[in-house]
């Protein structure tokens, strides 16, 4: 049985795959994973990543509009993909507290992301927090 942590891990891990594999459907990378055993199969994760993606279009301009004096392109690969986890956390899982999904990504980034990234992402996750309320 997987923790949490572990499962926002594989979907933060299926996300950064599909910014290499446009071409390819999330569900496709799940199944491929799963099949390889790369990930464990779990219903959060595939909830997660299917959420994430169905709301791609309104969750990338809310990463732009508070990404201040850091243009959209210029975001990590990695920083995107976690973004991208928490903000969706954020907007559409209710059950989730706000705060741990800031925690959980600001963890992703110490583990995978370039020594700046957490400050960013735990800076554009706090600003949209706060407007949240």
């Amino acid at each position: 049985m997987l923790t949490r942590r572990e499962e926002r891990e594989q979907a933060f891990i299926l996300l950064f795959e599909k910014s290499f594999n446009s071409e390819t459907e999330l569900s496709e990378l799940y199944e491929l994973a799963v099949e390889n055993e790369v990930i464990s199969e779990s219903e959060f994760v595939k909830k997660l990543i299917a959420e994430t993606w169905k709301n791609i279009d309104e969750i990338d301009p809310i990463i732009e509009k508070y990404s201040v004096r850091w243009k959209f392109g210029r975001i990590s690969k990695v920083a995107l993909a976690v973004l991208r986890l928490a903000v969706c956390e954020i907007m559409y899982f209710d059950d989730i507290p706000v705060g741990v999904s800031i925690n959980e990504a600001v963890e992703l980034c110490k583990k995978y992301a370039a020594k700046d990234d957490a400050a960013f992402v735990n800076g554009i996750l706090g600003s949209l927090s706060k407007d949240a309320k």
